[in-house]
């Protein structure tokens, strides 16, 4: 994608609107949190204490909207915290520019890792950064540090409060989850009735099980409802993948591909009405006519063989479904987890354990390819330089810049981007719109106080419609607390305008100068997947081969390393379309081609899972030799992949043809999912593979760069840096 076409997609990112629900009750409730600090502390004390009580109960509210599965109160509590002590910290360094242009790099720095946590702690962690930037102005002494720090605190506290005496949908982040997993599985019922090798997103699963971890608090409290659906969705995926499918399931045409038809159509309404009263928390009534298709009758069953076993199993599995629709809770019949007697649930670490899991992650992000790293690095330098900038400037309130810097900086080039270009545009409509209600109202701290509060519920209720609009009401909420404080509109307004731009600017020119693109790293993600995808198909085969409850519990660990690859891969391929550098190691039609085989590789083994053999029943050896054959010819190829060389199937070659002259009877599922996977194996080879000619040309070019290398550390050529 070249630079034009990228600025091109990063407008549009930035303002498109996102069609989303929105949660009006949610944001009336920070926006009273809001109230609730400004109002006393104005009339009981100053606009500065004020100002600064608003800055923690705004920045706390905002942190409780981000997507977590921790309790809210928690993350509000937690935020006003990290806001107090950023800016007592700041304080005790804004003597100097020696002093705290080094903490600033420190802390921004900090909070750039903290994305190896996850989104939430980085941008939690920004928000801190923001605040260290603002409130050092504030304070006269240390004394009074202390006071704003406090009171910063309370606007945290004071969120987390009404949080606790006002629930609005508790749980209902995870029962979202849930719900929008079964829906998925129902969504992809209703697509193989009419394309029977469609492809499944699994992130709705992932996202799932994300959110029923818990902690041991949580788990005492959660509804019985969230106890057991999601494996009743892991378990239904595969068995309409392979009831759909004209290689092992129902026949291509006639009346059992029509039977099959009906009885996808049926889950799917099963599903779509667990679904509905998990999210609403009521019960919910399936058509009687989706209940009728439901009855496999033993004398008048078209379906023969392997489809008649896995439209037995659906009605199994779709019978707990109905019993979730008709009654709105899982019946307690759910499996314990292997492992400890004691682990029925996934444990999330609470708070005070958090600090190691926390250390291990941010300590994995620590190299130098890593984007978490690039992006701390990058946060780091803007901040401080920003702030050095707008020191210099004639202008006051310098502070902007590095804040708008921080708050618009991801990891990523396109989020980066776009969301500088929607802050730029938020900023200039919520400006313009605060700036021409001040001058129509006048220059009154209460009435300003009033406007702030208004402007902060407008920003969370559009919070999650898009960047820009939302920043359209945090810009007039600025403008209204600082006319609060007594700061007159024709000051405030060109300042935050200019400064905005400006840090905007630094932020996309960061990006430029120190980017972490993912596009020389693709052949990396699709090796990662083609290693965990073959271990996976290899359990699977084990499983044929020695039916235990063992070799079930690895098939479940390989399935979840096997979906953490995919979306990897999945995510490092969507940001390289959206980047403006040239591919390397894949184009863009082989990296299509390359992630199409392994979906089918992937759905192949997912079909042989569906049929797997109950615990402790017959044996399959042959399958033992191909397992061994896949899980090494994919690790080579993955090696191969990474290389830029043609991999191989040698060894998945000959356990095959010695599969073909072995005696005795066979699975039909297995035998097939066996031959599917080759054919996707020689499909990833043809989409990777390169030929002669381009081998050489490639083998020119690395040449070439090592020759300029060479000259680079000899100083004899001019510095050359790719993107």
């Amino acid at each position: 994608m070249r630079w034009l076409r990228a600025f091109r997609e990063v407008v549009r990112s930035g303002l498109t609107i996102e069609e989303t629900r929105l949660e009006p009750l949610l944001a009336l409730r920070t926006a009273v949190g809001v109230a609730l600090v400004i109002g006393p502390v104005l009339w009981l004390v100053s606009p500065a204490y004020a100002a600064s009580a608003a800055l923690g109960a705004f920045s706390a509210g905002g942190a409780t909207f981000q997507r977590t599965w921790r309790p809210r109160k928690v993350i509000a509590l937690g935020a006003g915290a990290g806001l107090a002590f950023s800016t007592f910290v700041g304080y005790l360094a804004a003597g100097r520019l020696a002093t705290f242009l080094p903490l600033l790099a420190v802390w921004a720095f900090s909070a750039g890792m903290a994305w190896a946590v996850g989104s939430t702690a980085g941008i939690v962690a920004a928000t801190t950064v923001g605040s260290m930037l603002v409130t050092i102005t504030l304070p006269t002494s240390v004394g009074r540090a202390m006071e704003h720090a406090g009171i910063i605190a309370v606007g945290g506290m004071v969120q987390a409060v009404l949080i606790l005496l006002f629930p609005i949908r508790r749980w209902g982040a995870h029962r979202d989850a849930l719900a929008d997993a079964l829906a998925a599985v129902a969504d992809h019922a209703r697509r193989l009735r009419h394309d029977p090798t469609a492809p499944f997103d699994p992130e709705p699963l992932m996202t799932a099980r994300d959110a029923a971890a818990v902690t041991p608090s949580q788990a005492r409290t959660r509804p019985p409802v969230l106890h057991g659906p999601r494996g009743l969705a892991e378990r239904i995926l595969p068995v309409v993948a392979a009831l759909a499918d004209p290689d092992v399931g129902a026949p291509a045409e006639g009346p059992g591909r029509d039977r099959a038809r009906e009885l996808l159509g049926a889950a799917a309404d099963v599903l779509d009405a667990a679904a509905r009263s998990i999210r609403r928390g009521t019960p919910a009534e399936v058509p009687p006519q989706s209940a009728d298709v439901l009855r496999v009758d033993e004398e008048g069953e078209v379906l023969e063989g392997s489809a008649r076993q896995a439209a037995e199993r659906l009605v199994e599995l779709l019978g707990e479904a109905l019993e979730i629709a008709g009654s709105g809770c899982a019946r307690d019949k759910t499996p314990t987890p292997p492992g400890s007697a004691n682990a029925q649930f996934l444990v999330r670490p609470t708070m005070f354990r958090l600090l190691p899991v926390v250390v291990r992650a941010v300590r994995r992000e620590l190299r130098p390819e890593s984007p978490v790293f690039r992006h701390a690095v990058r946060l780091a330098a803007v901040a401080t330089l920003g702030y050095l900038i707008a020191s210099r400037l004639p202008l006051g309130h310098g502070y902007w810049a590095p804040i708008a810097s921080v708050m618009v900086m991801r990891p990523d080039f396109h989020r980066t981007y776009a969301r500088a270009v929607a802050r730029l545009a938020g900023t200039l409509a919520g400006v313009a719109l605060a700036t021409g209600m001040v001058r129509a109202l006048g220059p009154d701290a209460h009435v300003s106080g009033a406007l702030a509060v208004v402007s902060a519920g407008l920003s969370y209720t559009l919070i999650r419609t898009g960047y820009a609009y939302s920043q359209c009401f945090t810009a007039a909420y600025v403008v209204f607390l600082l006319g609060m404080g007594g700061q007159a509109w024709e000051q405030t307004v060109p300042e935050r305008v200019v400064l905005t731009l400006l840090g905007g600017a630094l932020a996309m020119l960061a990006y430029v100068v120190f980017p972490a693109w993912e596009t020389p790293r693709l052949p990396g993600r699709l090796a990662d997947w083609l290693t965990a995808n073959g271990r996976y198909a290899a359990t699977v085969l084990r499983d044929y081969a020695e039916p235990t409850r063992e070799h079930r519990a690895d098939v479940r660990r390989a399935l979840l390393a096997n979906r953490e690859a995919r979306a990897a891969w999945q995510e490092a391929y969507d940001r390289a379309k959206q980047e403006p550098v040239r591919p390397r190691g894949l184009t863009s039609r082989e990296a299509q081609e390359a992630q199409e085989a392994l979906m089918g590789f992937d759905r192949a083994a997912m079909l042989m899972e569906s049929h797997v053999p109950r615990v402790d029943s017959r044996f399959a050896p042959e399958a033992e030799r191909l397992a061994e054959a896949l899980e090494a010819d994919t690790a080579q190829a993955a090696d191969d992949v990474r290389e830029h060389r043609n991999p191989d199937w040698g060894r998945v070659e000959e356990a095959l043809h010695a599969w073909e002259r072995a005696a005795g009877d066979r699975s039909p599922v297995l035998r097939r999912g066996a031959e599917l996977q080759k054919r996707a194996l020689e499909d990833l080879a043809t989409a990777v593979s390169r030929t002669p000619l381009e081998r050489d040309v490639s083998s020119a070019r690395e040449e070439q760069r090592v020759r300029a290398a060479a000259a680079e550390g000899d100083g004899s050529a001019p510095a050359h840096r790719g993107g």
